[in-house]
């Protein structure tokens, strides 16, 4: 059995999704399930649920309403590749009525939490000797969307 993460939307689950498809890597819209009688943040017939893979992740978008806004405590870790990866993945996100954040993080235009990862800033963090480790974690910390040349030469020191 294997799980699906549900995310809840405040009536914009399919438009998400169709974003998230044509944004990231191995995502795509596999159904839309419209609701069978009225509900309190819908009418009958409306988009209720989306069903979406996110780069593999089996996904399903709920128009909720309004009661539950993401927020910070949940967000989505895309590793990349990359600066051109991470350009790329930041800049979609950002352009398309997103905002920005501190150390890799960014917000969509529905209040979904992104974290735009350089696998290079994974490992710089985890390096086995702390003086890197703190560097690269330093380095960071001054960062909005990730500088993988910033990550790699407080690495070297």
């Amino acid at each position: 059995m294997t799980p699906t993460l549900c995310i809840w939307y405040d009536g914009a689950a399919l438009e998400a999704a169709e974003f998230y498809a044509r944004t990231f890597p191995d995502t795509r819209v596999t159904g839309v399930f419209h609701a069978p009688a009225d509900y309190p943040s819908g009418r009958q017939g409306g988009v209720l649920t989306v069903a979406f893979t996110l780069m593999g992740l089996s996904c399903i978008g709920l128009n909720g309403g309004p009661a539950f806004p993401h927020t910070e405590a949940f967000s989505l870790q895309i590793p990349t590749e990359d600066q051109a990866e991470t350009d790329r993945l930041w800049d979609a996100i950002i352009d398309h009525g997103g905002q920005a954040s501190a150390c890799g993080w960014c917000k969509d235009k529905w209040g979904l939490n992104w974290q735009i990862t350089p696998r290079v800033l994974t490992e710089g963090i985890a390096d086995p000797d702390p003086v890197v480790a703190r560097r690269v974690f330093e380095a960071m910390m001054q960062m909005g969307k990730i500088d993988i040349a910033a990550i790699e030469a407080a690495r070297r020191g």
